[in-house]
């Protein structure tokens, strides 16, 4: 009767010391989808060793007098005979109660946050974020304290509860604001004037990455135009403060009957040119520092348009993908029963951007029509039949591909034969996919959070086809390759290692590191068009630079948005209904002069057409110089 006592207390020690190792990483092991797990791993209820097993690292504990004779027996069973062993397998040991589940995504969370701990002498798994081990959440009060089964069984069911969600969800919305792990790379500024600028917005708002990191590109643009005229200074300190910025609260209820709660933001960066316009952006990253951003670059872009308006943004880190109709609908009514009050023809008009679409921008207007109780204008982006025009989607997209025809022209060049490569697999990037091929161009490549997928035969109009049907049903680009067998998907890559002649980054912002600029310059890049919003860091920007790669900034490139907002809000215009031909020329016509503003104040400010950057710096010295103009005649306001 010795054998399997001995053999089953050395296995218990072990399984124990496995356990207490994985959990000491501050997570436990997760392991991959599909894979089945023993959530147990140890003894069952009624086995007392995990009370008494020590932490890695912990307290020593006074070897007694059990433990020596249990070492002993340990060593003799290392000594038997092979005969004897064979006879202690076939005896029949105590069997362990298991419990195996299958690996489910939300489980994530419960193993990311968990923690072994010592509470009153006694092992126990804890929830990093309350520091709580969850047995007050117990469904069963009389279980085994000393059970890892039962501790995980509460685990579970404490995270569960509304409130670690609430907890774990703000955990994670503010880990951008750790400084440790996203550094704010600071550039050298040529004047002592233009770097107390940023070492302003530094002070104020240290944690606020992406803000800080378009602050320090917009005045580093501005540099010749602040040394010029020191009064820019003071414009710049209060152009830098938004007008108003809104952070709320908002619950909504998923169709199982659980109480959700995301943050909102509205960010009204300035007004002197005219009344709000920017974009909802839903995605799980959003913050108040990339709302920021987006109104700063906004504003920057509607004052370089044809038409003076001010500039915003927001949206929420709620997720719409996997969501139900329903779901998002109770989402978008909840949300604008607070930011409602904020908008208005004469306010702030709000557009389409990132994870909001048609089906989103309907669901936010109607309950702001209801609200509101009037019909006024109209949200830039949804339907037809309740819109101006008829090209709203495409006008991003399209207008991307105009300016930088334009950027050839000037070269000397057209699209014939080109090859491009382009990021992302949204609004944006497809429509610059149909206006690249109707130009003659290559264009070989989409991406997505996942990988990214080439065709060196160069995408056709029935393969855009696929690819949209593809993204309308969430499905993954690999599936792609199921038609086009010679397309290839590549896992966790990014398409800038692709051969091309010019690259349309129109997925998010820094998508592009100093690594993938390299990979660009040895690929034979010598265009950058920026389809999506400051889609390089600070590094690679230094890298395209120093290999005269020419930039077209997205401040400048992507006005299509603004223009055809525009047109929709425009009551001469809503009562026509434009054929694609007359919007494309409407189109075309403000583009080409976004591209000459943004070349003659280069030029009036010493920049060559030799600097790579010369279209960066006049499209903000443009933009700049209406946004002070209009903020000195309106006073301190």
């Amino acid at each position: 009767m010795l054998l399997p006592v001995g053999g089953l207390v050395m296995n218990t020690m072990m399984d124990d010391m496995n356990l207490i190792q994985q959990a000491q990483r501050h997570h436990l092991v997760v392991r991959e989808l599909g894979e089945e797990i023993d959530l147990e791993i140890g003894p069952g209820d009624d086995d007392p060793s995990f009370a008494n097993t020590p932490l890695i690292g912990g307290p020593p504990r006074e070897t007694s007098v059990d433990d020596n004779d249990e070492s002993k027996n340990m060593v003799m069973i290392s000594q038997l005979s092979g005969h004897d062993q064979d006879m202690s397998k076939a005896q029949p040991a105590k069997r362990k109660k298991k419990v195996v589940k299958r690996w489910r995504e939300e489980w994530a969370d419960t193993y990311k946050w968990a923690y072994v701990d010592v509470k009153e002498g006694t092992a126990r798994i804890f929830c990093s974020i309350c520091r709580e081990y969850g047995r007050k959440h117990r469904r069963n009060p009389y279980g085994n304290e000393g059970s890892r089964n039962m501790q995980m069984s509460a685990l579970e069911e404490h995270n569960n509860s509304l409130l670690h969600k609430e907890a774990l969800r703000l955990q994670m919305a503010s880990k951008d604001k750790i400084i440790v792990d996203k550094p704010i790379y600071v550039k050298a500024l040529m004047s002592k004037t233009a770097g107390s600028i940023v070492e302003a917005a530094l002070k104020r708002d240290p944690n606020e990455v992406e803000f800080i990191q378009s602050v320090q590109e917009v005045v580093h643009a501005l540099e010749r135009v602040i040394a010029k005229n020191s009064h820019y200074v003071n414009i710049m300190e209060r152009l830098l403060e938004p007008e108003r910025m809104i952070v709320f609260r908002v619950p909504w209820v998923d169709d199982r009957g659980e109480t959700h709660v995301n943050r909102g933001f509205r960010v009204q960066f300035n007004q002197a040119l005219g009344p709000c316009r920017g974009g909802f952006r839903f995605h799980p990253s959003m913050s108040l520092s990339i709302a920021k951003f987006l109104a700063f670059e906004q504003t920057l872009r509607n004052a370089l348009s044809p038409y003076k308006i001010g500039g915003a943004a927001g949206g929420s880190d709620f997720d719409p993908k996997g969501k139900s109709d329903n779901e998002v609908m109770r989402f978008c009514q909840s949300f604008m029963n607070e930011i409602y009050r904020y908008l208005g023809i004469d306010k702030d008009l709000p557009s389409e951007e990132m994870g909001v679409g048609t089906r989103e921008m309907g669901y936010l207007f109607g309950q702001y029509r209801r609200l509101a109780g009037h019909f006024q204008g109209s949200f830039t982006g949804p339907r037809i039949f309740w819109s101006g025009s008829s090209l709203r989607t495409e006008a991003t997209g399209y207008g991307l591909v105009f300016f930088a025809q334009l950027l050839l022209a000037d070269l000397n060049k057209d699209f014939k034969g080109i090859r491009c490569v382009v990021s992302g697999c949204g609004k944006i990037a497809l429509h610059v996919l149909e206006k690249l091929i109707a130009y003659g161009a290559l264009p070989v490549t989409v991406s997505d959070s996942k990988g990214y997928l080439v065709d060196e035969e160069g995408f056709d109009y029935d393969k855009i086809a696929l690819l949209r049907e593809i993204k309308t049903q969430q499905r993954s680009l690999r599936d792609y390759s199921k038609t086009y067998a010679r397309a290839k998907y590549y896992d966790e890559a990014k398409p800038w290692n692709e051969r091309c002649d010019v690259a349309f980054p129109c997925a998010t912002q820094n998508e592009i590191d100093q690594s993938d600029a390299m990979n660009l310059v040895n690929s034979g890049c010598r265009i950058l068009v920026e389809g999506s919003n400051m889609p390089c860091t600070p590094e690679a920007v230094d890298v395209l630079r120093k290999s005269n790669v020419l930039i077209a900034p997205a401040v400048a490139a992507g006005a299509g948005g603004v223009v055809a907002g525009e047109f929709e809000l425009n009551h001469e215009c809503n009562s026509v209904n434009w054929s694609p031909q007359d919007f494309e020329s409407k189109l075309q016509e403000a583009i080409k002069q976004t591209y000459q503003r943004s070349l003659k104040a280069a030029l009036d400010f010493g920049y060559s057409k030799e600097s790579p950057e010369y279209l960066v710096h006049g499209a903000v010295i443009s933009a700049f110089l209406t946004l002070a103009q209009a903020m000195t005649d309106q006073g301190c306001v």
